[in-house]
């Protein structure tokens, strides 16, 4: 089974055990980073990248290009409307989605915890659920911002926005502010993230991501190799499977409800 399907098994005596282990060492943590990816949502039903159930399960898009390339910062500077059609296919699978169980706990968590959250998500479900410190390393699909100007704005969805969008102070092509293939991470999140390493954490959680790209397998290295609890919830194996303290074998919501409660 993969890291993003959604069909995830409940748990296990072995997961049951751990997350009880858990449990009872959080009670000694204060700061605690939550790193997270599309299996987390998936338990809201949102369709992951690719994979069972996929939103782009075939190779290519149907201008006969790689969905990667259509979705590339390049292709959506030359060709905003192309770059557009596939990015408002996106949201129009966010659409409607709530924040699941897994979302719910970590947001609760604040009552009794400094809680940070790394995120490569952009459905917005975390600040949805009430997370406060939430680094959406790739930005949000409903925060909107002009190709030429200053002008932002935040939509609920894309129902009503004319495609590509206009910006209404200067008319430029308005994008949404997330990353796109081939552009760089946003240096203000990113010297967030850093920041808040460097002050280090007492547990450290990777949830629901394959941790391909190394700004999310960085922070588990580093609190593997500083002695600092680390956990994986993921029902696939990855490369950081083999450092974290605990691993559980199931879906998002699930473990975490196990962990916390609802």
């Amino acid at each position: 089974m993969s890291a993003n399907d959604p069909s995830t098994p409940e748990l296990s005596p072995a997961d049951q055990q751990a997350a009880r282990d858990i449990a009872v060492w959080l009670t000694d943590c204060q700061r605690l980073l939550f790193i997270t990816g599309a299996g987390l949502s998936a338990d809201s039903g949102l369709p992951t990248y690719r994979g069972i159930g996929g939103l782009y399960e075939s190779e290519t898009t149907e201008e006969g290009m790689a969905i990667e390339e259509a979705l590339s910062g390049a292709v959506f500077a030359a060709r905003p409307e192309l770059g557009w059609k596939y990015i408002a296919r996106i949201e129009a699978a966010c659409r409607g989605a709530e924040p699941n169980a897994g979302h719910r706990v970590m947001a609760a968590l604040e009552a009794s915890h400094e809680v940070w959250i790394l995120t490569q998500n952009v459905d917005g479900l975390h600040r949805a659920a009430g997370s406060s410190r939430v680094i959406d390393i790739h930005g949000d699909i409903h925060d909107l911002c002009c190709t030429r100007c200053e002008h932002r704005a935040t939509v609920t969805d894309y129902a009503d926005l004319p495609l590509p969008p206009h910006c209404p102070d200067c008319d430029a092509i308005v994008r949404p502010e997330v990353v796109l293939f081939g552009e760089m991470l946003p240096m203000d999140k990113v010297r967030t993230l850093s920041d808040q390493l460097v002050d280090g954490f007492d547990a450290v959680f990777s949830v629901g991501t394959s941790s391909l790209f190394p700004y999310i397998v960085e922070p588990v290295v580093r609190a593997h190799r500083a002695g600092v609890p680390t956990v994986e919830i993921n029902p696939g194996r990855t490369v950081v499977s083999d450092l974290v303290d605990f691993k559980l074998n199931c879906g998002a919501a699930t473990a975490m409800t196990a962990i916390v409660g609802p």
